[in-house]
């Protein structure tokens, strides 16, 4: 007659399952803010050796990228987790996605700053390394309100969002200034207008990361006001 597995054992190959998952997340996050960083770094001090190093890291994401769902699939599959175990294996699909795209957006950023190297050196109106800050501070924050699990942090991210935003209407409306103004620098405005897009668009992505963590910790979708929402329709009578 064969013999049930021991639940105790099965719980504590579950949880290390959870680790290794939550592990191999936080190195993958660790290359995707460093690549941040040194695209933001190469893009300022027009230092190709720094874009290179991005285009590295990104290849390593996106293996880290297929390592993780492989490991979120196992333990979905395996283990058919319910509740809060569910909520934080699939906030980790989500965030990995994000962080792949993190990535992308790095490696955009590079090749503008590549791009940039080639041409006349000017001066623009764009503060890159007051966005680069910010957004470097919104992906560490998000990234630290995974690992301790914290939705208050992860709520502070949140509102860093819109600072983002502003920065990049600002650089927006500069760059077209620039434009008109001076023709001959239009590529270099054009390069500057892309790198703050792509900052604005990581700041998105540790904005969903953020919302991924409050979803796991609370079981609450935050995702386009929608708890505000449902709030609102159970108050009304």
């Amino acid at each position: 007659m064969s013999q049930s597995a021991d639940p105790k054992l099965t719980r504590t190959s579950f949880q290390k399952g959870l680790d290794d998952l939550k592990d191999s997340l936080i190195e993958m996050s660790r290359k995707a803010e460093e690549a941040v960083e040194l695209a933001v770094d190469g893009y300022r001090s027009r230092d190709p050796n720094k874009c290179q190093a991005v285009f590295e890291l990104e290849r390593q994401t996106n293996e880290d990228e297929r390592a993780i769902d492989e490991i979120a699939i196992d333990l979905l599959a395996m283990q058919q987790p319910v509740a809060v175990d569910l909520r934080f294996i699939t906030a980790c699909m989500k965030i990995n996605a994000d962080l792949e795209r993190v990535g992308d957006q790095a490696v955009n950023i590079a090749q503008r700053a590549l791009n940039a190297i080639t041409l006349p050196v000017t001066s623009l109106p764009i503060d890159v390394e007051r966005m680069g800050t910010t957004v470097g501070g919104m992906i560490r924050r998000a990234l630290d309100a995974f690992v301790s699990g914290d939705a208050d942090l992860a709520d502070a991210v949140l509102g860093m969002d819109d600072i983002v935003d502003r920065l990049n209407i600002d650089c927006y409306s500069s760059m077209v200034r620039k434009m008109k103004e001076s023709p001959e620098l239009a590529e270099q405005a054009l390069d500057a207008l892309l790198v703050s897009r792509n900052l604005e668009r990581i700041a998105d992505h540790a904005t969903n990361i953020a919302e991924d963590v409050i979803y796991w910790v609370r079981g609450m979708d935050v995702r386009h006001g929608f708890a505000a929402k449902k709030l609102r329709s159970m108050q009304q009578p």
